[in-house]
Parts: C-alpha cells; sequence; structure tokens
C-alpha cells in the first residue's frame, strides 16, 4: 500500500497535532462506518472481540474513552465475554462474532483472539464496516495480510495496529531521532533472537463448561481441550504452538521488528532477503505440560539475519569479538540496536540510551514539550474523519510478514529471496506454498 508522504511526515504531523488533540463527545453516525441517519448525540459503538489476556484491557480502555459507547462483547468463553460487558457496561455479551458484526450501532470493534482467528474476523468486519483496532501480529500468514488489505481498501476503515510502542513518547522520539540521521547512516541492526513455533499434542481435558471449544480452534482441525493450549502463556500455552500462532517470533518480534521498520521508515516495504546461518529446525512436539525452555533452546535455531533492498541488514542477534573474546550479542525482545557510521542507540519499552549518551539527552529536551495521545485514543480519534492512525495497517503487517518469512526460512533451512512488491518468494515454489494455510470448511476465508 502506498502513500503520498513518508513515515517521517507522518511522525511530524502527529507530533504537532498531539497537544491540542481533544476528541469530540458527540460524533454524528454519518461520519462513521454505518452512513445511517445522524442522531443527536450519537457516539463511536465499540464492541470487543476476544476479552481475554490482552483484549480485555484493550477494549476496556476503548470503552471508557469519552467519545465511544460500549454495545457489547464477544469471547469463545462466555463468562469472560459477559464479565467484560458488565465492566464495561455493554448491554450484550456473545459467543458467535458474527452476531457484533450484524449489528448496526456497533462502528469499532477491538479484537485480540488468537492469531488462527485474526484474519477471519478482520476481512468479515472490514467488509462490514467496522473499524478495527487489532493486537498484534495482525495475521498468520502474510496471504491473510493481502487479504485483509483489500477488505480495507474496499470500505475504507480505520485500521490500528496494536503496536503499542508507537504511541509511547520514548520510542516515538527514540525512532524520529534514527529517521533524522541523528546517528548517521544505518548499517546494520540487532534484534533479539526470537523463536518459531513448535507442535503440540498434548492429552484432553474436560472443557470448562461455557466454553465453546470448537468454535476456539475455529478454522483450524479441531484437538482435544488442554488448560495450557487454551491459555496464551503457560506450559507453553497456543502462543508457542503451531497451527495457531507464529511463536516468540511474532509474540515478541512483531514488537521489535516494528520498531525497526518505523526507525528505518520502511513500512511500506520488506526486506529482499532472508539468511539462514545453520541447518533445518526439526521442531519438538510436546505431549505434556511443559515450560517454554526446552521448546524455546530449539527452535532459536537456525541463525536468522534479513537484508533490506537499501544494504540495511538486521541481525537476530550477532557473534561479535573484542580483545580475543567471542560473544553472542541480542538484541531486547521489544525493540532493537540501530548502529549508525556516526553513533548507536538501543530502543526498548519506553527507555532510549545512546553512545554517546548526550545525543539522547539533548534530543529529548529538545522535545520536552511532546505529549501523544494513547494508541487507543488515537486510534478512537482518527476514526471520525478516517485519518490514518500511528499504527496503521500497512505498518502492522509489514511487521507480521517479516515474522513469517523468518519463520519460513527457518522451517525450510534454508536462505531465500523476497519481492517486497509482490510479496512472493523469487523462483521458489516450495516455499511460496507457506504463504497461506487452508481454512476447515464452515471457516473458509470470503471472498473480497
Amino acid at each position: 500500500m502506498k502513500h503520498q508522504h513518508s513515515r517521517r511526515d507522518f511522525l511530524t504531523t502527529t507530533a504537532a497535532a498531539a497537544v491540542a488533540i481533544a476528541a469530540p463527545l458527540v460524533i454524528p453516525r454519518s461520519v462513521l462506518a454505518q452512513g445511517d441517519t445522524p442522531g443527536a448525540n450519537e457516539r463511536i459503538g465499540v464492541a470487543g472481540i476476544g476479552v481475554g489476556r490482552q483484549g480485555g484491557p484493550v477494549f476496556t480502555e476503548a470503552a471508557r474513552h469519552k467519545a465511544t459507547q460500549a454495545v457489547c462483547t464477544c469471547d469463545v468463553w462466555l463468562k469472560r465475554a459477559q464479565d467484560m460487558a458488565k465492566n464495561t457496561g455493554a448491554a450484550d455479551a456473545y459467543q458467535d462474532y458474527r452476531k457484533v458484526l450484524d449489528r448496526k450501532d456497533v462502528d469499532a470493534i477491538v479484537t485480540a483472539t488468537p492469531e488462527h482467528w485474526r484474519s477471519l474476523i478482520c476481512i468479515n468486519a472490514a467488509l462490514a464496516g467496522k473499524h478495527l483496532y487489532v493486537e498484534k501480529p495482525i495475521t498468520l500468514t502474510i496471504n491473510d495480510g493481502i487479504l485483509i488489505r483489500k477488505a480495507i481498501r474496499k470500505t475504507n476503515i480505520v485500521f490500528q495496529c496494536g503496536s503499542m510502542q508507537r504511541s509511547y513518547r520514548e520510542n516515538y522520539l527514540g525512532c524520529k531521532m534514527i529517521q533524522e540521521g541523528k546517528l548517521g547512516r544505518i548499517t546494520e541492526v540487532i534484534a533479539a533472537n526470537f523463536e518459531t513455533p513448535w507442535y503440540n499434542d498434548l492429552p484432553a481435558q474436560p472443557i470448562p463448561e461455557g466454553l465453546d471449544w470448537d468454535m476456539w480452534c475455529g478454522p483450524t482441525e479441531p484437538v482435544p481441550y488442554h488448560i495450557d493450549l487454551f491459555t496464551p502463556r503457560a506450559n507453553p500455552g497456543w502462543l508457542s504452538f503451531r497451527p495457531y500462532s507464529g511463536g516468540e517470533m511474532t509474540g515478541w518480534g512483531t514488537h521489535g521488528f516494528d520498531q525497526i521498520q518505523c526507525a528505518l521508515e520502511l513500512d511500506d516495504t520488506g526486506p529482499v532477503e532472508i539468511i539462514v546461518e545453520g541447518g533445518k529446525l526439526d521442531p519438538p512436539t510436546y505431549d505434556k505440560p511443559e515450560s517454554l525452555a526446552r521448546g524455546n533452546k530449539i527452535c532459536s535455531e537456525p541463525r536468522l539475519k534479513y537484508r533490506f533492498a537499501n544494504g540495511v541488514t538486521v541481525h537476530l542477534g550477532k557473534e561479535e569479538t573484542s580483545g580475543g573474546t567471542t560473544k553472542f550479542v541480542e538484541g531486547n525482545r521489544g525493540g532493537a540496536i540501530f548502529i549508525g557510521d556516526k553513533a548507536k542507540s538501543e530502543i526498548f519499552r519506553s527507555k532510549v540510551t545512546t553512545n554517546p549518551p548526550e545525543l539522547v539527552t539533548e534530543y529529548f529536551e529538545a522535545h520536552a514539550d511532546l505529549k501523544l495521545p494513547s494508541h487507543v485514543s488515537n486510534w478512537i480519534e482518527c476514526i471520525p474523519e478516517r485519518k490514518r492512525p500511528i499504527g496503521d495497517f500497512e505498518s502492522g503487517h509489514r511487521t507480521a510478514s517479516i515474522c513469517h518469512l523468518l519463520n519460513i526460512a527457518r522451517y525450510l533451512g534454508r536462505s531465500l529471496k523476497w519481492d517486497p512488491e509482490k510479496e512472493i518468494f523469487i523462483a521458489d515454489n516450495e516455499a511460496n506454498s507457506w504463504l497461506i494455510r487452508p481454512h476447515r470448511k464452515g471457516f473458509e476465508l470470503p471472498e473480497v
């Protein structure tokens, strides 16, 4: 998706407007997605789909914004949806997300389901004209992202990826400092060595009352219920298992890679090469509850790096030798280490450091008056005039795509050439077959 202005222009404009930003209390429905007859005191009707560990707090913030009205909640575990509805003043709670999409009083949706559900909900919600706040990673496959993009373009909804660090003042300024060339020309970046997912064969346990387990499985083939599959991070939780997630490569990786994409102003593109250093991954299968440790150790190999067309290489950890000693240097999970020809900087979760240290001190002092709305508020405040939010679809899609490319390369055990414009591997049918996953009958993706 091409944009008329650069990311730097967008960030500068956002910063200038952020201090004075104030969302209206009364918003005519005529400027929202539904196009119904405007009412006298219309607010943005918000719903939550998947209101658990991450979706609950995000939906709560959206529901309590002065420009919104909580309408309904939805979760495969009905009690969780009902509890969230009660806590936010929403009138109804559902287990089937399609009932949310059918409501004309729902203008915008916060969704934070497991990753295997993201594309189906996002595409159908976008086609229904609902504005979307989608937890990262926004896709399970690259093809999912391409289809979501088509649906967004068709209805022109406002889409915010839940890459919340973009709205953290320190992260924002850290990226802006790099964009303005304060480090000089960036030559390389060091990220964390994020883990690829492995497989699940956990034994069956009784399904909790009120949980629609078949709906949780959704587009994937049904498997027995187990608490350590149903829970996001447990022993080990669905975040570590294919086909529900991209592992910590997408779980944490979308935080770190997002900051790289932002700082390098590459939100509308991707790498041209994935480089594999080592043999093919042989992921384990967990057949009983077990910590992340063994799976993460196995699935952090082979070593990976990727290169952009501008020559910048991103290492998922890097061996460095100093004074005759070689050690493995790894970036942090929420950001990265940026190495320029003038200076060096590390960005991580509301913290930015530089070498020399006075560089960040002086830069932050020069921007002491900068204030930003929260990530959720930014999304809500963009809806009335359909403005582009700070973590728009394309940035979220391109970041998730990097995670998927790295996982594919690790599974295949070989380096790959990528065309970021066509979004296909170059002359590699085997690799291209990994860009899409089948959905089981009854949960197929719609035609866009």
